[in-house]
């Protein structure tokens, strides 16, 4: 039960991500995102890491996606600006491309798969193992993440300061 429940959400994770980059309108799209977001939460339950799951929820559906919807409705696009859909050439062989792609994934996953067995720490998942990598090994990487999500925030709001 546990595992079809696991392929469940990350079917619907996979889907709503595809949902996310097909789109036009950015208000649907982040929608669509929210439901990627709790989809992964209920992956991580599933994996028993409980406490990312609930960051997941705060910091991504709650926090990021707030300021990613007063970014969309601060730049105020129309439908004029948005365009009209236009099926290319290029956008075709890039829908190819990625299938062949998730094929070649899924077969690889599917030969790696009986070698992963791997033993898990107790602790894992755990907010004091977190907290300790997050500011230990990764705290670089974290720090840049937060600099470049300030610096494309900043961004939308110049970009929209413009037009006005």
């Amino acid at each position: 039960m546990e595992t079809m429940l696991f392929y469940f959400f990350a079917f619907v994770a996979v889907a709503t991500a595809l949902l996310v980059i097909t789109r036009r309108n950015p208000i649907h799209s982040a929608l669509w995102l929210v439901l990627c977001f709790f989809s992964l939460a209920a992956v991580y339950v599933l994996l028993s890491a409980h406490f990312i799951a609930i960051i997941q929820i705060m910091v991504y559906v709650g926090a990021i996606m707030v300021l990613v919807l007063f970014v969309i409705m601060l730049l105020n696009l129309s439908e004029k600006e948005l365009g009209d859909a236009k099926p290319t050439v290029l956008k075709f062989c890039g829908v190819i491309l990625s299938g062949i792609f998730m094929v070649l994934l899924a077969d690889g996953v599917k030969v790696l798969a009986p070698q992963a067995a791997v033993s898990v720490d107790e602790k894992f998942g755990t907010a004091e193992m977190l907290g300790r990598l997050l500011f230990t090994d990764y705290l670089l990487p974290f720090e840049i993440a937060s600099l470049l999500l300030l610096t494309a925030m900043i961004g939308a709001v110049v970009l929209a300061k413009k037009r006005r």
